[in-house]
């Protein structure tokens, strides 16, 4: 259960947040929400792939594992790569819209928040953010700012037809076999069928580079695969 409410520096002067990873945190999900303008650095380390949220529309996720629950990048209470996408992040916190107005949120139900140890949130004389929620605060204009961006760009891809299901079977190094389905990505082919005019039109609209991002990324795939057979081997 989530329980949202506005942040305020009077009822959570004295609550605190543990900034650091690990299972206990939240962070055993197998991906996370991403925007365009994050995928570059996504792609660096984590294939990107698009999905549907609850109301059936498309959103790019970035993939942390080939299954369920399994985050191939949480070593314990280290995050095993050098970017952790905005959408990790932000936890436990969330932004809030009012009219023109953005108002942070946080759930107080998260297991990052607590009283005891973790980053203050308030200094205590005046009640003024410390770094820490000034920190959290520009990570989540950036991430609201990219979500809310996000719908011009997939609605460029279904306009152009780009997006195509796809299945990855895995035979891993144990002999077993996996299957990653319910996904979609960018139709190379299809993209490089596009006439010059089309593709002009993608990037004057700032699509194309994004969609590169995403046709880069799925080498990162490979990356997945070794590290499932690195922790299966681990763990026999």
């Amino acid at each position: 259960m989530s329980q949202h409410v506005l942040l305020n520096n009077v009822e959570h002067r004295t609550l605190r947040v543990h900034a650091g990873h690990g299972a206990a945190l939240g962070d055993a999900v197998m991906r996370a929400l991403t925007f365009p303008a994050e995928f570059r650095d996504v792609q660096a380390h984590y294939p990107i792939v698009f999905g549907r949220d609850g109301e059936g529309r498309f959103v790019p996720l970035a993939l942390f594992g080939l299954q369920e629950g399994d985050n191939l990048f949480l070593d314990g209470t280290r995050w095993d790569a050098t970017y952790v996408p905005l959408a990790i992040r932000r936890q436990p916190f969330l932004v809030g819209v009012s009219g023109e107005e953005r108002l942070l949120h946080v759930d107080l139900e998260h297991p990052r928040v607590t009283t005891d140890g973790g980053e203050t949130l308030f200094h205590d004389d005046h009640g003024v953010a410390t770094e820490y929620l000034e920190r959290v605060k520009s990570v989540l204009l950036a991430l609201h700012d990219g979500v809310m961006a996000t719908p011009a760009f997939i609605d460029a891809l279904l306009q152009h037809g780009l997006l195509e299901s796809f299945v990855l079977d895995v035979k891993l190094d144990d002999g077993s076999h996996n299957r990653l389905a319910g996904f979609h990505t960018i139709d190379e082919a299809r993209l490089q069928a596009l006439p010059g005019a089309a593709l002009e039109r993608l990037a004057h609209e700032g699509h194309l580079l994004p969609i590169y991002m995403v046709l880069a990324s799925m080498s990162r795939f490979r990356d997945l695969i070794e590290r499932t057979n690195r922790r299966r081997a681990a763990a026999n």
